[in-house]
């Protein structure tokens, strides 16, 4: 070994890298839900340092028993100034507007602004290209520089458009989001994601008593068992959280007769899941999987004008 590499490994920190490890996977199943959603890397990065400046000034207030604006810009590595700014004002995520998704943009943009509505307020059917009141032109006024093909691409991805007839679209959809997807079952990803976040941490920092926390898992499963395993986990995995509710229930009944009106009841739960690897297989149905994409050419309104007139003529 080089002095160099010498050098280099007695500046790593073995638990810093492991951290930054564990935090890799830990999002790496968020970041695809985000994009579902919606939530650009902007967002992320604001929620990010908003969640940072007030947990640490959490953290300092108990160490230290008082504010300290310059130990959190420290413990979180930003500026003293927007440390400040961040807890003066009210709104936990003050600025991660600044960062919203090109497409949910566009989509509002076609359903407000009076340009491209219809006399009833309705969003109008748009050419795809053209100077004024078209979807190039909403695309280029509202998406930040996005191209109008990779939007229109996006937007008829998740359902948001329909592309009729003559390169005219339709907005279908106000929100620009994945079908299946709902607020609710999004908050429960939250709530329950800090929850085992937050029992291993505990445990790792070797809190006394170290809460529940166990995994049985095989990496060489037969496929041909996963439908007799899903079905037989879901049965005793339903019988144990019916006898465990149970259980808190009973506690929560003792709280109600021994305790003070003054004591608070603690939040405590068990929550078992069912986790798969999914294989990299084209999930696309044949038609999807053979569709190809159509070339879009612009047309001039004479070229436009005379088509229209052929097509009335032959009508006729």
């Amino acid at each position: 070994m080089t002095k160099s590499q010498k050098r280099r490994s007695r500046s790593i920190d073995p638990l810093k890298e492991a951290t930054t490890i564990a935090l890799s996977r830990v999002i790496d199943p968020l970041l695809d839900l985000m994009f579902d959603a919606g939530v650009t890397v902007q967002e992320l990065n604001q929620i990010i340092r908003e969640r940072a400046v007030r947990n640490a000034t959490k953290r300092v207030l108990r160490e230290a028993g008082r504010e300290s604006r310059s130990r959190v810009a420290i413990a979180t590595g930003l500026p003293r100034s927007e440390v400040a700014k961040i807890l003066g004002s009210k709104d936990k995520l003050y600025s991660a507007r600044r960062g919203q998704h090109p497409a949910r943009r566009v989509l509002a943009a076609w359903y407000e602004d009076s340009k491209y509505l219809t006399p009833a307020g309705e969003p109008a059917i748009l050419p795809i290209f053209g100077r004024r009141r078209s979807f190039e032109h909403l695309v280029s006024t509202y998406s930040g520089g996005t191209p109008v093909r990779a939007m229109l691409d996006e937007l008829t991805r998740i359902d948001a458009i329909e592309r009729l007839a003559n390169q005219q679209v339709l907005a279908k959809s106000r929100v620009p989001i994945l079908t299946g997807l709902n607020s609710g079952a999004i908050a429960m990803i939250g709530e329950r994601g800090a929850d085992l976040v937050e029992t291993l941490t505990n445990n790792v920092r070797r809190k006394a008593p170290p809460l529940f926390e166990a995994t049985a898992v095989v990496s060489d499963a037969d496929p041909e068992m996963i439908g007799i395993i899903q079905r037989e986990i879901n049965q005793q995995g339903t019988s144990f959280i019916n006898g465990i509710n149970s259980l808190l229930n009973r506690s929560r009944a003792k709280i109600a007769r021994g305790a003070s009106k003054v004591t608070k009841g603690c939040r405590l739960g068990v929550t078992i899941y069912y986790f798969q690897d999914q294989k990299e297989t084209d999930t696309r149905s044949p038609e999807l999987s053979l569709r190809r994409r159509i070339n879009l050419r612009r047309r001039n309104c004479a070229t436009q004008s005379e088509t229209t007139h052929k097509s009335t003529d032959g009508v006729r």
